[in-house]
C-alpha cells in the first residue's frame, strides 16, 4: 500500500492505538451500519459486525498477513459484508445488495477463510469453557505440549488415569462441537471447497 495516511491508520490499529481506532470507527461506522440496517440487521448487529471485522483486520495486521491493494475502507467493508452474509446464511435469510464493490477473488477468499477460522475458534472456546474444571486443566496441559508423565505429576493423577481422562475429555469436547449446527455448516463449506 502506497498511501502513507492509510499505512499510518493500519499501523495504529496494529498497535492498538485508541485514538486511531476511535477515528477509524467514527469515519467508517455509519457506512457499515447503513449496510447492515438495509440488509435485515439492527443496531446491535451493526456494532457486532464492526467489532468482529476490526478484530479480523487487527489479527491479520499482527500476524503480518494483511496484503491489500484497495483502500482500507473497501477492504474493511468487504470483511463486514462477508461476516454479515455468513450470519444471514445461518439465519436462513436472503440478502440483497444493490451496491457492488469490486474485491478481487483471492482477497475475498482470504477474508472468508479468516471468518471461518474465527468461527471454528469461537465454537471450540464455547464448548471448552463448558467442560469440567478437571477436563479444562488436562486439555490445557495437553495443548501446552506437556507429556502424559508431566500431566500426571501436575494433576496428581496416575499416568494411566491421566491418559484415560485426556481421551474422555477430548471425546466429550468433540461430541459437543460436532452437535452444534455451526459445526455442521462449517463442515459442509469445507467439503464444498475440497
Amino acid at each position: 500500500m502506497s498511501n502513507p495516511k492509510e499505512r499510518e491508520i493500519l499501523e495504529g490499529i496494529a498497535a492498538g492505538d485508541t485514538l486511531v481506532i476511535k477515528a477509524f470507527y467514527k469515519k467508517n461506522y455509519n457506512y457499515i451500519r447503513g449496510y447492515i440496517l438495509q440488509n435485515s440487521g439492527d443496531e446491535e448487529d451493526a456494532e457486532d459486525v464492526f467489532q468482529d471485522a476490526l478484530i479480523v483486520m487487527y489479527q491479520k495486521l499482527r500476524s503480518d498477513t494483511l496484503d491489500i491493494n484497495v483502500s482500507i475502507r473497501t477492504y474493511f467493508y468487504a470483511i463486514c459484508k462477508n461476516i454479515w452474509r455468513s450470519r444471514l446464511r445461518k439465519k436462513r435469510k436472503l440478502i440483497f445488495d444493490n451496491e457492488l464493490i469490486e474485491v478481487d477473488e483471492q482477497l475475498e477468499a482470504s477474508i472468508i477463510e479468516d471468518i471461518e477460522k474465527k468461527e471454528r475458534e469461537h465454537l471450540y472456546r464455547k464448548y471448552f469453557l463448558r467442560l469440567s474444571d478437571a477436563c479444562k486443566e488436562v486439555l490445557s496441559l495437553v495443548f501446552a505440549g506437556n507429556t502424559m508423565k508431566e500431566i500426571a505429576r501436575i494433576t496428581g493423577y496416575a499416568e494411566g488415569y491421566a491418559r484415560k481422562k485426556k481421551f474422555e475429555c477430548k471425546k466429550s469436547l468433540l461430541d459437543k462441537i460436532e452437535k452444534d449446527p455451526i459445526y455442521q455448516e462449517l463442515k459442509i463449506i469445507s467439503e464444498k471447497e475440497s
